[in-house]
């Protein structure tokens, strides 16, 4: 990349504080994600991959932007806002939640992090809640304050990513357990560190709360775990179809719901808290879905690369669904897919036609998660 110092198409898309060190490093791609630049090119995605699930790699996910709820009426805002139920949830304990509208249509999955008693961070996929919560707050008479804290995460994930995270921050990190996180100390700057990650693999999230430190800690982790393994990464498409996870705008939309996802564990319906979309939500289970998402195996040629279109299924001479996630699995030697289909067809063994915009062959549908369906690797 030329003049990679200068890259960028103007102050409109944000840099994360991590961007210079991502380019030293070898990032030579980006996309934009929350208005931000995200790496999205260290060279060989298949290499990316099997570097995340044999050793580690360190990941600017920055683009995770965090809106910050805090006030007397906090706890009861960020209820209203999800419907999971939050009233058992601990200062330090994290939740992934679903925000819906009044539709029950999805307009984010979020990590949420209880920060104190008064203050959480829901911790963003790709749209803009921030302006969502704003709206909510100022239409409502809770005595909450809605802001983008200076907060900036990074990933490292993978097998290795405890070894190399003890030797960085010492053997308390042993402590932290699976949805949990604490505080610790780079230098003089604060971070919140979660056993987290969008990787499906055993990992860690470190949330920077001082962005003109960014640059340094991402080459202070890098040159400490480089001899131990760790490489320099960005979230894995192949690894996050095959472990199931959902990638917003792609997997769900706010024209899809959270029960046709099969996301019943994270809805709360029969207890005694309101909150947006919960009328809209308990008519769909009432109901029935009327589609399901479904995983797939694809009888194609290997591909090349995920999917840059919604692709057609058909059976019985028509459309009876989309393709939303496909990509080539070297593990699995499979090309596998994540779909939604109508309801008559999301059973096991259903064969379906794939229509990519130039040719068409077979599908099948299977179980998903494709790989470690109990989530092991992730809670070991």
């Amino acid at each position: 990349m030329e003049n990679k110092k200068n890259f960028g198409f103007g102050t409109q898309i944000r840099k994360s504080p991590y961007f210079d060190s991502t380019v030293k490093w070898g990032a030579t791609g980006f996309s934009v994600y929350n208005h931000m630049y995200i790496p999205r090119d260290f060279g060989s995605p298949e290499q990316n991959f099997w570097n995340l699930i044999e050793k580690a790699i360190l990941c600017d996910v920055a683009v995770e932007r965090q809106v910050q709820i805090q006030g007397p009426d906090a706890s009861k805002f960020v209820q209203m806002m999800t419907p999971r139920d939050l009233s058992n949830m601990k200062v330090g304990q994290c939740k992934y939640v679903i925000l819906v509208n009044q539709n029950g249509g999805i307009l984010n999955d979020p990590i949420l992090l209880k920060i104190s008693d008064d203050k959480y961070w829901f911790s963003l996929a790709d749209s803009d809640i921030l302006f969502w919560a704003q709206g909510l707050a100022a239409n409502t008479n809770y005595d909450v304050e809605i802001s983008e804290p200076d907060v900036s995460p990074l990933q490292l994930q993978g097998p290795k990513s405890k070894e190399i995270m003890i030797e960085i921050f010492g053997g308390q990190i042993t402590e932290l357990k699976y949805y949990w996180f604490k505080q610790f100390k780079f230098n003089s700057t604060d971070l919140i560190i979660s056993r987290t990650g969008w990787s499906s693999e055993l990992g860690y999230e470190i949330f920077l709360t001082n962005s003109k430190v960014g640059n340094e800690l991402y080459d202070h982790i890098m040159n400490i775990g480089e001899p131990m393994g760790l490489k320099p990464g960005h979230t894995s498409t192949i690894r996050r179809i095959e472990g199931g996870m959902l990638s917003y705008h792609a997997d769900m939309t706010i024209n899809t719901n959270p029960l046709e996802l099969g996301m019943d564990k994270f809805i709360d319906l029969t207890d005694d808290f309101d909150f947006i979309g919960k009328n809209a939500l308990t008519k769909i289970k009432n109901e029935g879905i009327k589609r399901k998402q479904v995983g797939l195996y694809l009888d194609n040629d290997r591909m090349d690369g995920p999917n840059t279109r919604f692709w057609d299924l058909k059976c019985d001479n028509k459309i009876v669904g989309k393709i939303t996630s496909a990509v080539y699995s070297p593990r699995l030697e499979q090309n596998i897919a994540l779909a939604i289909v109508d309801i008559d067809y999301s059973n096991i063994n259903q064969k379906l036609i794939i229509n990519d915009g130039d040719s068409e062959f077979n599908a099948v549908v299977v179980n998903k998660p494709f790989y470690d369906p109990s989530k092991n690797i992730t809670k070991s």
